[in-house]
């Protein structure tokens, strides 16, 4: 029979911490004085219960996780997590019902960035900064919570960090020595953007909502035309310069700290993702300066935003490229599918995936030609 105390436990943490984080829109509601505070403090207490009642439940025990309890947590965890997000969309003032809660909330934790909510810039604003931290957990930060309570409970939280990965190596000995380094890297990266955002121009708030879903590359905005309501080309560098940050594979960083830069561009999953950014944003660049009326300077910096923030699978906008014409457009949505680098916060199929379809396809075609031979394919210098 499955036991499901481990599975229950797990989901019990999760909601403790997701209650946690219900504390800042409430917070910042009471600070403004919207109503919506008491919304806010509601949700944070049949959170905390539910999953206070879960952790001491099913407590006390020395757990072990197989398979088939991994894949039931796996699920329930982001069932349960995305259920409870919704309920302050469900009871706010905005006056959704369940349905559109839910998929907001899943849309947030999942940091696909797809929202049900029309007129942003006049929602409340707990709601606003609701919604760019479930994109900031959401985007690592759940990884880093199973990295860093699982092994305690003799499971091995490297697991489930494995699918994220392009290899099996540990940057630190101990997994959680790693989640701790993910998230400081994580934080650091987070507050770096904030203080960048607002010295390009932004407001305090919207530069700290738009830093969490920069890092994470999960894309929700404060407003209705997302970064392309600030008008400025400042703000527009600084979301280039994280949203690649984001796409980067965190695991790396902590090589880098350690063996210098030059260990971070030794990778071949970073370097492919570098020259796809140039040739798309040059392609783009040109497009823009033969086709359209824009100088040199202006075609980078709308070429390079939309390009990063598509492949990254942020969704931010600044410009309209659907008028770009079609190869552009084309171009873009095959960016969107690729995605960045396995390990970060990004989406999509990930180009370590295609580095190795190709090396596979290398090495067919080598034994199509010489039957005989012996081939091995290789990512990283490494054989697969």
């Amino acid at each position: 029979m499955l036991d499901l105390k481990p599975v229950l436990y797990v989901i019990g943490v999760l909601l403790s911490i997701l209650s946690m984080g219900m504390t800042v829109p409430m917070l910042t509601d009471l600070h403004i004085g919207h109503e919506d505070w008491k919304v806010f403090f509601l949700c944070t207490l049949i959170t905390a219960f539910f999953g206070g009642c879960l952790i001491l439940g099913n407590s006390g025990h020395n757990f072990s996780m197989n398979k088939r309890q991994a894949f039931l947590v796996t699920i329930l965890s982001w069932l349960s997590v995305a259920t409870f997000s919704a309920l302050p969309f469900y009871l706010s003032a905005l006056d959704m019902d369940f349905t559109d809660a839910f998929f907001e909330a899943t849309s947030g934790i999942t940091t696909t960035g797809s929202t049900v909510i029309i007129a942003l810039d006049s929602a409340p604003p707990g709601i606003l900064i609701w919604r760019s931290i479930l994109q900031w957990l959401g985007g690592i930060g759940i990884i880093i919570m199973a990295l860093s309570m699982l092994p305690y409970m003799n499971i091995g939280g490297m697991q489930l960090f494995r699918t994220e990965r392009s290899d099996n190596e540990k940057a630190l000995p101990r997994t959680a020595s790693l989640a701790g380094s993910i998230a400081i890297i994580y934080v650091f990266l987070t507050l770096g953007c904030t203080i960048c955002y607002t010295l390009a121009g932004m407001g305090r708030f919207d530069a700290i909502a738009h830093a969490m879903t920069t890092i994470s590359t999960g894309g929700f905005s404060t407003h209705d035309s997302s970064i392309g309501h600030f008008q400025n080309d400042s703000i527009r560098f600084v979301s280039v310069v994280f949203m690649i940050l984001g796409g980067l594979p965190f695991a790396l960083y902590l090589n880098a700290a350690k063996n210098g830069m030059a260990s971070l561009l030794r990778d071949s999953q970073v370097r492919w993702f570098f020259a796809i950014l140039f040739i798309s944003t040059t392609a783009a660049t040109i497009n823009l300066v033969s086709n359209f009326d824009k100088t040199p300077a202006e075609a980078i910096i709308a070429s390079a935003f939309n390009v990063v923030s598509l492949i990254t699978g942020t969704g931010f906008t600044s410009d309209n490229y659907d008028l770009w014409g079609g190869f552009i457009v084309a171009m873009l949505f095959f960016l969107m599918a690729t995605g960045a680098c396995a390990g970060s916060t990004t989406c999509a199929i990930k180009i370590f995936r295609f580095q190795i379809l190709y090396a596979v396809i290398v090495i067919q075609i080598k034994k199509l030609l010489h039957p005989s031979g012996v081939y091995i394919a290789h990512y990283n210098c490494k054989p697969i």
